[in-house]
């Protein structure tokens, strides 16, 4: 059964050249109206997938930062009742780090919500502007320390491996980072995704990506700091103080069900992927005339899961118990992994094996992606 929800909020407060959600932007929100059809999409999902009490709790999405703090407490009042709460249950609030958003920290925690995570990206004005964001650093790091007075538990988030980025440089912006005393740090290099302004300008010569061993090194030099101060790395971009690592992304990334409402939100439940409309307006038509949001609920077969519970499973530092993959997913342990290929990256210290357990190394952490396409047999990622 699931242990975390997932609390789609579609509606930016502002257009902004990274996010996708556009089209959502909206002068004005009739609240009661959501507040009904979400709390009807949850009570759909409650009435299958109930039965154990709720882990984690992640408002997500657009800019959830802004929903008035009545719907944020009256959702989290509904999935108390339909669920439960563990003790020390997770609440995390997604937020974009301005001073707007951050007048509403207060309410917010007074509502429920004990942990934030923001969408920093950089403490340097130059490299947000390069990146699209329109906070400055300034606003940002304010917004950072309203969230640490309000919230027992805060993350927030840079990229590095900008082009020209230097170690020192990156030495020196995350030695601050780790400074404001977090216990919680989402790094991620950047990545030249297909259909951005970045791929054009990569494509029309305006933009040099950093090389792959470059990338690499500030990898290694990443893990060196975060290591000495005491926040390693549990998953290939997420570094935390013992303890403090995000239990809601870790029910994603050790492949449990999660149930996801709201327009556009994913789930897993059952052996299902679900997924719900993703324009507001179809999704709020869909729960009126179903009393759910759905789009579709898409059966997976057990090859298909063990796939994707391995592609999740191996960025993690403690890696996959293949014993739990086979019993869960009826496939024996042999076919689980692509053997030889194994035993030969765990001679040059990519892999490794300690019992039941396989899991990627430090050494072989920035090679994850090439990993997986050659550990994972085909036969399961063709279901």
């Amino acid at each position: 059964m699931a242990r975390a929800l997932y609390i789609h909020w579609p509606f930016c407060a502002r257009k902004c050249p990274y996010c996708d959600f556009n089209s959502h932007v909206r002068e004005r929100v009739d609240h009661d109206l959501w507040r009904e059809a979400m709390l009807a999409d949850m009570r759909h999902e409650a009435s299958l997938a109930a039965g154990e009490p709720l882990e984690s709790i992640f408002f997500g999405g657009g800019t959830p930062s802004l929903m008035p703090h009545a719907l944020v407490e009256a959702l989290l009042r509904e999935a108390e009742n339909l669920w439960g709460f563990a003790p020390g249950i997770e609440i995390t609030l997604e937020g974009n780090p301005s001073s707007v958003e951050a007048a509403n920290y207060a309410d917010l925690a007074a509502a429920g919500i004990n942990r934030a995570s923001l969408g920093l990206q950089s403490l340097e004005d130059e490299a947000l502007r390069f990146l699209g964001r329109l906070h400055d650093a300034r606003e940002g790091i304010a917004a950072l320390e309203v969230a640490q007075k309000h919230f027992a538990r805060v993350s927030f988030d840079l990229i590095y491996a900008l082009p020209g980025q230097t170690p020192e440089h990156w030495r020196s912006q995350l030695e601050r980072a780790l400074a404001f005393g977090t216990g919680h740090l989402s790094l991620y290099q950047l990545t030249i995704e297909p259909g951005t302004r970045f791929e054009t300008d990569v494509r029309l010569g305006k933009l040099t990506p950093m090389g792959e061993e470059q990338a690499a090194d500030l990898y290694e030099l990443t893990q060196e700091i975060t290591d000495k101060a005491g926040l390693p790395a549990y998953e290939v971009s997420n570094h935390a103080r013992p303890g403090e690592e995000s239990r809601h992304n870790l029910t994603y990334w050790r492949y449990r069900d999660y149930i996801g409402i709201g327009p556009g939100a994913h789930g897993r439940r059952g052996g299902c992927a679900t997924l719900r409309h993703k324009k507001p307006e179809n999704w709020l038509d869909a729960v009126a005339k179903t009393g759910n949001g759905l789009s579709g609920v898409h059966p997976l077969g057990n090859r298909e899961q063990a796939s994707e519970a391995l592609m999740m499973g191996l960025r993690l530092a403690e890696g996959v118990d293949l014993a739990d993959l086979s019993q869960r997913f009826a496939i024996p342990v042999d076919e689980l992994i692509e053997w030889k290929r194994f035993y030969f990256h765990a001679g040059f210290d990519l892999v490794f094996k300690d019992g039941d357990r396989i899991m990627v190394t430090p050494r072989g952490m920035p090679l994850l992606d090439a990993l997986l396409g050659v550990l994972i047999p085909e036969g399961l990622v063709l279901g």
